[in-house]
């Protein structure tokens, strides 16, 4: 049995029960107003939710055979969060009006927690970190459909003000071109992780007698060191789910089905999506194009005539892309 077979089973008729009474869901930390970082959050929150307007990609993707575009995420997803911390030292003047932050700069740092850190160097007890951010990449074509990283460092190594980042992209003309950005995922880092931890814990279904508790590594504090062990452990995960914030109900949800309605060409991501896998799954290519095309000529009626142009344009050169060879 699969991974995501394991973890669809689980609440199923008598062989589940409904997840234990237990505490509230938690919410995120309240922050002292008198701290400064307080302060600077608040601006980073409202910046990045407008960040991609400000990315500026040299990369230009062309020849990837479209049952192959989920590797995109790989190969690209580095650039990608590159393109965060550039903009963000870029658009200092939004973050930093009043001069608070000099000397601090935002750095990428890919295997420690949280990967990008606002630091100042120079310090004699080492760098000072004000804030941090756990910033991932998602390309919307991706295989799983949804965000399909880990996450599960434990609440204690998470600072009050940190933040988990996650920003959706694509390729302007779906096949090929540039990366475009679009509006990111930006939560409290702390709360991401005692969220999941609650929903494991109290709020998800599970097989009768599942052990659902977790051992939360010892001594951990904020901006451990690159080989600091802060990851929680759950007892059992037969599903090797934990950490799949993404298939957490209550924490992401609003964002991806938001995402999906993205629209590239005047069709929603969501379609794109499902298009490319039903190709992926072995049906015949030319059955899969006349269909696109019924549909496209259909939901097209109400958009303009470039692009519902532009739409069928795609799905042919989709079906000639992947038709046979």
């Amino acid at each position: 049995m699969t991974a995501e077979t394991d973890d669809q089973t689980e609440g199923l008729f008598d062989a589940t029960e409904a997840a234990p009474l237990g505490p509230d869901a938690p919410i995120e930390p309240v922050l002292d107003p008198a701290d400064p970082r307080t302060t600077l959050q608040a601006r980073l929150r409202t910046l990045l939710l407008g960040l991609p307007a400000y990315f500026e990609f040299s990369n230009h993707v062309a020849g990837v055979n479209a049952t192959d575009l989920h590797s995109l995420n790989t190969l690209l997803g580095t650039s990608i969060e590159g393109q965060v911390v550039r903009a963000l030292n870029q658009q200092r003047a939004l973050w930093d009006p009043d001069d608070q932050w000099l000397g601090y700069t935002f750095e990428r740092q890919s295997q420690r927690f949280p990967d990008v850190r606002l630091v100042r160097k120079g310090h004699a007890r080492g760098p000072e970190i004000a804030l941090g951010i756990e910033l991932k990449g998602w390309f919307l074509l991706a295989k799983e459909g949804e965000p399909s990283f880990r996450f599960t460092t434990t609440a204690a190594a998470c600072a009050e003000h940190d933040l988990l980042v996650v920003v959706p992209w694509y390729l302007d003309n779906v096949l090929s071109g540039s990366p475009v950005a679009a509006e990111p995922y930006v939560a409290s880092a702390r709360w991401a992780a005692d969220y999941r931890t609650y929903y494991w814990q109290h709020a998800r279904d599970a097989a009768k007698g599942t052990d659902r508790s977790i051992q939360t590594p010892p001594g951990a504090t904020p901006y451990p060191g690159k080989d600091t062990q802060i990851a929680d452990v759950p007892a059992y995960d037969g599903g090797k789910n934990f950490g799949r914030v993404a298939r957490v109900r209550g924490l992401m949800d609003d964002f991806i089905k938001a995402s999906h309605e993205l629209e590239v060409l005047g069709i929603r991501i969501l379609d794109w999506y499902r298009f490319l896998r039903i190709h992926s799954d072995q049906a015949d290519p030319d059955q899969v194009s006349e269909q696109l095309e019924r549909e496209l000529r259909r939901t097209a009626r109400s958009r303009s005539a470039r692009d519902a142009g532009d739409a069928l344009r795609a799905a042919r050169t989709l079906g000639d892309l992947l038709g046979p060879r």
